[in-house]
């Protein structure tokens, strides 16, 4: 999408609805990048596992080989915004579990969306930046995936697809940095082994803590043909409490879920009985829900002890 906009106009715009810089930006491959974004008004309280926006305007120029926009009058002069987990990459440039008392920065995992049922129009700008450049970075942090219901000598399994590893990174620094007591298993499923961008950390952690493991799991590399695992397989194979060296047991374990839909396999009513519909095939909430595990429900407020990230 071009629009014809002076040099002073997109200046004056960035100007007065950005409010953050970037400090630091590193590309996992070419469509996965790990980005930290300083506010101006600095780093607001919050908790591991919450959410924030991050916005660009679109007047902003688009990464190449996207797919086309459709122009909409009206738009050139607004934000596009999108909330995003903040992630961590747990251990700091010299190796050590770091004290963020001070942080100005927030780091966010994001992937670039080159094609979409509706033309993409934040990521292809997201991965247009460069450390120094400006955007928007929302005011306020939420959220309640947290390690809020946690236990010291709880176990914790984090499974998620893609990105969706950034907010257990986050929580999984918090749990090492208070010497958590239980066993703790994170587990993210990708497509090739290059979209693990934090591969070589937690092989590093794993190396170190003996009560954390870490199992990522590739579908389209060519040395797993035949043999593909997903998350739900870990679970109905047992391959995860062998993994996690103790059994799933709901009295002690939470279990936090973040990525593809299918994966996570949310429950929803059925309007003619109010009776509950599992999508298929089953996704984990289903296969944990029949060993005694239960999700969340917000709307309640009542905590379970199988945690979905959402974004309200």
């Amino acid at each position: 999408m071009v629009f014809m906009m002076t040099p002073d106009e997109i200046s004056e715009l960035r100007t007065k609805q950005y409010n953050a810089t970037v400090v630091s930006l590193k590309l996992a491959n070419p469509d996965l990048m790990i980005v930290r974004v300083r506010p101006d008004a600095g780093v607001p309280p919050h908790r591991a596992g919450q959410y924030s926006t991050l916005g660009m305007g679109h007047w902003e120029p688009r990464a190449p080989g996207c797919q086309d926009e459709i122009p909409k009058p009206g738009e050139e002069r607004k934000l596009i915004r999108r909330a995003y987990s903040i992630g961590s990459s747990i251990l700091d440039e010299q190796g050590d579990l770091p004290d963020r008392v001070g942080q100005d920065w927030l780091e966010f995992y994001i992937v670039l969306v080159r094609k979409a049922d509706h033309p993409p129009a934040l990521t292809p700008r997201l991965f247009h930046l460069k450390e120094g450049d400006r955007g928007f970075l929302g005011e306020k942090i939420a959220g309640h995936f947290t390690l809020e219901p946690v236990q010291p000598t709880d176990n914790v399994v984090f499974l998620s697809t893609g990105t969706g590893e950034a907010p257990h990174n986050y929580m999984l620094w918090e749990l090492l940095s208070k010497n958590h007591q239980g066993k703790i298993l994170a587990a993210c499923c990708v497509r090739y082994q290059q979209d693990l961008g934090y591969l070589a950390i937690q092989e590093e952690l794993t190396h170190r803590y003996s009560h954390y493991t870490y199992l990522g799991l590739t579908t389209r590399e060519t040395t797993n043909q035949g043999q593909k695992v997903y998350i739900q397989d870990l679970i109905t194979s047992g391959q995860l409490e062998d993994r996690l060296g103790d059994t799933l047991d709901p009295a002690r374990t939470h279990v936090y879920l973040c990525g593809n839909p299918k994966m996570i396999g949310a429950a929803e009513i059925d309007k003619a009985t109010g009776g509950v519909i599992y999508p298929q095939p089953p996704g984990v909430i289903e296969i944990l829900t029949q060993r005694g595990f239960h999700a969340d429900q917000p709307s309640l407020k009542l905590k379970g002890n199988i945690h979905i990230e959402e974004y309200w």
